[in-house]
């Protein structure tokens, strides 16, 4: 059964977040970027967050953890999760998933977001991509 924490507004959130050891600086801005963004940071794990138009936190970019300079994606290819950015790709160690866990916890409680059973067991993929036969996906 999912967890629903009590919903906070976007400032809240922010000085909750500061509260709690999060680095929080406004977002890089670049094509993709929206205003008033901002990246959230620990355990070498990041987040972009902004407000969503009702005073409520919009998640813009999930937890990842950073490689490079950028927040990266957890890939799951049957065998072996991997961490992967637009330049680089590295098998993921448990140290990584257990600070991509921790991170994505934290943030969830800190922003009043729904804690999903399934996530609240392990870390969860952003893809999986197993071995497929030619022909048959």
């Amino acid at each position: 059964m999912a967890k629903k924490t009590q919903q906070r507004t976007f400032n809240d959130v922010l000085s909750t977040l500061g509260s709690q050891r999060f680095d929080v600086a406004p977002a890089q801005e670049g094509a993709k970027r929206t205003p008033g963004a901002f990246q959230v940071r620990k355990y070498e794990c990041a987040a972009e967050i902004a407000d969503a138009g009702d005073g409520t936190v919009a998640l813009l970019a999930r937890p990842g953890y950073i490689l490079g300079g950028e927040i990266s994606r957890i890939l799951d290819r049957g065998y072996q999760k991997f961490l992967k950015t637009s330049k680089l790709e590295i098998p993921a160690t448990a140290d990584h998933l257990r600070a991509v866990h921790n991170f994505s916890q934290e943030l969830n409680e800190a922003t009043g977001a729904t804690s999903l059973y399934n996530e609240s067991l392990g870390t969860t993929s952003d893809r999986y991509v197993y071995d497929r036969v030619k022909g048959r996906e």
